[in-house]
């Protein structure tokens, strides 16, 4: 892909002239005098995995915020399929134009089953909470039964969600989310809190799912970030520090500096 120049400032240049599905340009943050963000720019292209990190603090957090319409930069441009401007769009318009998200909490319905979760959060809403009163069609169990299998969960379908272990249920609200049919996924700390074992397996599940969507990742275990096998970005003060491969971000002095503190 043909990235733009990158001025002094951080800001790009001009807009990539390669097809890109994100593309953040000079997005500027400040809450109370705070610069949480601070002319920051990315571009990610379409079908690309790329995991974020940095210190806390680092405006991760504030970066899917603009994504996702829950804050509104001060300034900057936020392009989706190089023609939706997210920064001028609510919410709930940005998901119907494809873009989910998991926070690092999962928030499943413990009081239902796994496959009732499921159904619940598939596209239309209204349709799947009708299905639920009613029964679900054949085109929906066969897309719960896909997605369920997909994260690993198909043997927990009839289970209590609320019965299952932290990293089940963190897979159970990527299922979730799944079921949406996103275009892009944003992940915020999926594997906190795992086991070993749980994060391996999270790993393997988001480089699976990446086949068919694209995966930005927010995650402080490097060890996970360097099973996922994809490009990094590192924050710092609201701004990309360094990006590339995983050897060359964790090999970088001022990422070892200001995060991996070796």
């Amino acid at each position: 892909m043909t990235e733009a120049a990158v001025l002094p400032s951080g800001a790009l240049a001009d807009p990539p002239q390669a097809p890109t599905l994100l593309y953040l340009d000079g997005i500027t943050v400040t809450f109370d005098g705070f610069r949480a963000l601070d002319s920051l720019s990315l571009i990610l292209a379409p079908g690309e995995l790329r995991a974020v990190i940095g210190p806390n603090g680092a405006g991760k957090t504030t970066m899917m915020d603009v994504i996702t319409g829950k804050t509104r930069p001060d300034a900057g441009r936020a392009l989706f399929r190089d023609e939706h401007d997210l920064t001028r769009l609510d919410e709930a318009a940005i998901a119907e134009l494809g873009i989910g998200r998991k926070f690092q909490k999962p928030t499943v319905f413990e009081t239902q089953t796994v496959w009732d979760n499921v159904l619940l959060a598939l596209a239309g809403d209204r349709r799947a909470r009708r299905a639920f009163r009613f029964g679900e069609t054949a085109e929906e169990r066969e897309r719960i039964e896909q997605v369920l299998t997909t994260v690993r969960l198909l043997e927990h379908r009839h289970r209590l969600a609320g019965g299952l272990s932290h990293g089940q249920k963190q897979w159970l609200e990527i299922a979730m989310l799944l079921a949406q049919d996103p275009e892009l996924l944003l992940v915020d700390e999926p594997v906190a809190g795992m086991t070993d074992a749980e994060t391996e397996q999270t790993a393997e599940l988001l480089v699976a799912i990446n086949r068919d969507h694209s995966v930005i990742v927010v995650e402080h275990d490097m060890h996970f970030v360097r099973a996922l096998g994809c490009k990094v970005t590192c924050l710092h003060e609201g701004r990309v520090l360094a990006e590339g491969s995983i050897d060359r971000v964790s090999n970088d002095p001022r990422v070892i500096e200001v995060y991996l503190g070796r």
